[in-house]
């Protein structure tokens, strides 16, 4: 199998792109703050919240992290099935972004987070995961070798455009290795994910097969343009 490195993404991908402007419909400030009010209320109990992280959250979660432990989730699974038309990619070259689809299961990591300034954490998180009308924000319970947590999950929404469905891997690895925005390429993206999982414990053939099918193809990219 080939293998993703540092080294390929960047001989195909040497920098980041212009910034094209705004293509995703981004919800309003208010709308944030209803659909997180709404999510609170919901709140299970009043214990630890925890975060269940499946992609870029894992090694970038820009929150005050007290505990990280393995987890696992019943009932969904990580794919890329979320289209993307900016920051890692244009509107020419679209990328898909990782989400939770329903069945399965998924490992991940569940990070608990400090119930001081809770409220200004998860506007903060809101902001990020939420804003892009992609994804819904749900509690989950999370299997961890200490008993379950509760933890705040962020699965994909079926009813907008950016669900792109079941894709065959090899498609999806197609528009990653082309796609490039002003925040990095795509292949960048799957890199941190697949290496930060590795490096936790976090076994995922799908990231496996994914890095791979991704590796092969900017290495064909990268001897075209050498030719």
């Amino acid at each position: 199998m080939s293998v993703l490195t540092r080294e390929l993404v960047e001989s195909v991908h040497p920098a980041p792109l212009a910034d094209e402007g705004g293509t995703v419909e981004r919800a309003s400030d208010e709308e944030l703050a209803e659909s997180l009010a709404a999510f609170l209320r919901q709140r299970p109990d009043r214990g630890p919240v925890w975060l269940f992280a499946y992609g870029s959250l894992m090694w970038k979660p820009e929150l005050p992290i007290l505990e990280k432990r393995i987890g696992r989730l019943h009932g969904w699974h990580r794919r890329f099935c979320l289209w993307q038309w900016r920051y890692r990619a244009t509107r020419e070259n679209p990328n898909l972004m990782l989400a939770l689809d329903r069945g399965g299961c998924c490992q991940g990591m569940v990070q608990r987070l400090s119930l001081r300034g809770l409220h200004g954490q998860l506007s903060t998180l809101w902001k990020r995961e939420m804003i892009g009308r992609g994804y819904r924000a749900r509690w989950v319970s999370v299997a961890t070798a200490r008993g379950p947590v509760s933890a705040i999950a962020f699965v994909i929404r079926h009813d907008g455009p950016r669900y792109a469905g079941r894709l065959p891997d090899e498609r999806v690895a197609d528009y990653m290795a082309s796609a490039c925005g002003y925040a990095g390429s795509a292949a960048e993206y799957l890199l941190h994910t697949w290496e930060t999982a590795e490096r936790a414990g976090v076994r995922d053939r799908y990231l496996r097969r994914m890095q791979g099918l991704v590796a092969q193809r900017l290495m064909a990219l990268r001897d075209a343009r050498r030719a």
